[in-house]
Protein backbone atom coordinates (compact mmCIF):
# COMPACT_ATOMS: atom_id res chain seq x y z
CA UNK A 1 0.00 0.00 0.00
CA UNK A 2 1.44 3.35 -0.97
CA UNK A 3 1.45 6.39 1.26
CA UNK A 4 -1.26 8.01 -0.85
CA UNK A 5 -3.52 4.96 -0.48
CA UNK A 6 -2.90 4.83 3.28
CA UNK A 7 -3.74 8.53 3.61
CA UNK A 8 -6.92 8.01 1.59
CA UNK A 9 -7.95 5.05 3.75
CA UNK A 10 -7.35 6.96 7.00
CA UNK A 11 -9.24 10.04 5.80
CA UNK A 12 -12.17 7.91 4.68
CA UNK A 13 -12.14 6.10 8.03
CA UNK A 14 -12.28 9.41 9.95
CA UNK A 15 -14.75 11.22 7.66
CA UNK A 16 -17.94 10.04 9.44
CA UNK A 17 -16.50 11.11 12.79
CA UNK A 18 -15.60 14.56 11.43
CA UNK A 19 -19.04 15.06 9.91
CA UNK A 20 -20.79 13.91 13.06
CA UNK A 21 -18.68 16.17 15.28
CA UNK A 22 -19.51 19.20 13.13
CA UNK A 23 -23.16 18.18 12.96
CA UNK A 24 -23.51 17.73 16.71
CA UNK A 25 -21.79 20.98 17.64
CA UNK A 26 -23.22 23.35 15.04
CA UNK A 27 -26.66 22.02 14.20
CA UNK A 28 -27.64 21.15 17.75
CA UNK A 29 -26.67 24.64 18.90
CA UNK A 30 -30.26 26.08 18.65
CA UNK A 31 -31.48 23.35 21.02
CA UNK A 32 -28.59 23.70 23.47
CA UNK A 33 -30.47 26.05 25.75
CA UNK A 34 -32.63 23.11 26.84
CA UNK A 35 -29.66 20.90 27.69
CA UNK A 36 -27.01 23.08 29.30
CA UNK A 37 -26.64 24.75 32.63
CA UNK A 38 -26.97 28.48 33.14
CA UNK A 39 -23.22 28.93 33.54
CA UNK A 40 -21.27 29.90 30.43
CA UNK A 41 -19.35 27.15 28.69
CA UNK A 42 -15.65 26.90 29.39
CA UNK A 43 -14.84 25.45 25.97
CA UNK A 44 -15.03 27.10 22.57
CA UNK A 45 -16.83 25.57 19.61
CA UNK A 46 -13.53 24.42 18.11
CA UNK A 47 -12.56 22.68 21.34
CA UNK A 48 -15.96 20.98 21.59
CA UNK A 49 -15.71 19.82 17.97
CA UNK A 50 -12.19 18.48 18.53
CA UNK A 51 -13.17 16.58 21.67
CA UNK A 52 -16.21 15.01 20.01
CA UNK A 53 -14.15 14.16 16.92
CA UNK A 54 -11.47 12.38 18.96
CA UNK A 55 -14.08 10.49 20.98
CA UNK A 56 -15.86 9.44 17.77
CA UNK A 57 -12.65 8.23 16.12
CA UNK A 58 -11.78 6.21 19.22
CA UNK A 59 -15.22 4.60 19.20
CA UNK A 60 -14.89 3.78 15.50
CA UNK A 61 -11.48 2.27 16.23
CA UNK A 62 -13.02 0.18 19.03
CA UNK A 63 -15.66 -1.05 16.60
CA UNK A 64 -12.93 -1.94 14.12
CA UNK A 65 -11.10 -3.95 16.76
CA UNK A 66 -14.23 -5.74 18.01
CA UNK A 67 -15.76 -6.59 14.63
CA UNK A 68 -12.56 -6.95 12.64
CA UNK A 69 -13.76 -4.71 9.83
CA UNK A 70 -14.84 -1.16 9.20
CA UNK A 71 -18.31 -0.01 8.23
CA UNK A 72 -20.49 -2.01 10.59
CA UNK A 73 -23.73 -0.26 11.52
CA UNK A 74 -23.12 -1.14 15.17
CA UNK A 75 -19.89 0.86 15.05
CA UNK A 76 -21.69 3.85 13.58
CA UNK A 77 -24.47 3.57 16.14
CA UNK A 78 -21.88 3.44 18.92
CA UNK A 79 -20.16 6.49 17.42
CA UNK A 80 -23.43 8.46 17.26
CA UNK A 81 -24.38 7.53 20.82
CA UNK A 82 -20.90 8.36 22.08
CA UNK A 83 -20.85 11.73 20.29
CA UNK A 84 -24.24 12.67 21.71
CA UNK A 85 -23.20 11.62 25.21
CA UNK A 86 -19.91 13.49 24.93
CA UNK A 87 -21.71 16.65 23.80
CA UNK A 88 -24.23 16.31 26.62
CA UNK A 89 -21.35 16.08 29.09
CA UNK A 90 -19.61 19.09 27.55
CA UNK A 91 -22.82 21.14 27.85
CA UNK A 92 -23.20 19.99 31.48
CA UNK A 93 -26.62 18.56 30.70
CA UNK A 94 -26.98 16.85 34.06
CA UNK A 95 -27.37 20.18 35.85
Amino acid sequence: MTALNLTNQLLNFMAPAAFLALFVVFLVRPFARFFRSKKPLALSLCAQTAIIFVASVLLLLAGLVVFGRDGKMASYALMALGAATCHWLLLRGWR
